[in-house]
């Protein structure tokens, strides 16, 4: 699986699922509750940085986010290079326009071993990872850290959420090769209204597509 999609699903998900899981966590777990109490929907802009296991970075992105409980998305680079991954509900597409090629996965096999299925039923949450809320402030934030119980299905090893007055603010992750993702959030309007169209895809005529 691509690298990129591989990160997107470990982020996106982990951030919709801790929403709604909000309720069954206090400092950070507060702030987590604030943040997702009556959240049907986020919308807001990320930048991204990718360090490798020596703390060099790797990559650096932008764009924008939204999310619609329980199971739509939309992750759309804009900077350095123009990228799209969208879940409708059923299919996940990655579209990568200047190669012209689409790939596309069913929704639900991606969601196996994701923080996804706390959707379903939010305790499922603190059965699948270890929740601690970090004793003192990082970066002026307050941190809850997230560890999966069972290593071998999880896409992470280790994540951490910060908590600003604005709600998350930072995202944390790191893969099992000490690959480092910590991705920055602003601008979130809660429960906007989606224009018509951010959470599906039609490929353009030409695109290659991989997968069904």
């Amino acid at each position: 699986m691509n690298f990129r999609f591989r990160r997107f699903l470990a982020t996106t998900t982990l951030a919709v699922a801790c929403a709604a899981a909000g309720s069954a966590w206090a400092g950070a777990r507060d702030d987590l509750k604030t943040f997702t109490s009556g959240l049907k929907g986020l919308d807001g802009q990320f930048s991204q940085q990718v360090f490798d296991g020596r703390g060099k970075v790797k990559e650096s992105t932008s764009g924008r986010v939204a999310l619609s409980a329980p199971r739509l998305f939309r992750w759309e680079y804009v900077r350095p290079h123009e990228q799209l991954i969208v879940a409708d509900g059923r299919k996940v597409w990655m579209y990568e326009p200047d190669l012209e090629q689409a790939t596309v996965r069913e929704q639900g096999k991606e969601e196996q071993n994701s923080p996804l299925t706390a959707l379903i039923n939010p305790a499922l949450l603190e059965q699948q990872y270890d929740v601690s809320e970090e004793a003192a402030q990082r970066d002026g934030l307050q941190w809850l850290s997230l560890s999966p119980k069972r290593e071998t299905e999880a896409s992470f090893q280790y994540a951490a959420l910060g908590f600003n007055a604005q709600g998350l603010a930072r995202m944390e992750i790191t893969d099992a090769v000490g690959q480092r993702t910590v991705i920055s959030f602003s601008g979130w309007k809660r429960n906007p209204g989606f224009a018509a169209g951010t959470f599906s895809f039609t490929p353009p005529k030409g695109t290659d597509v991989i997968g069904n």
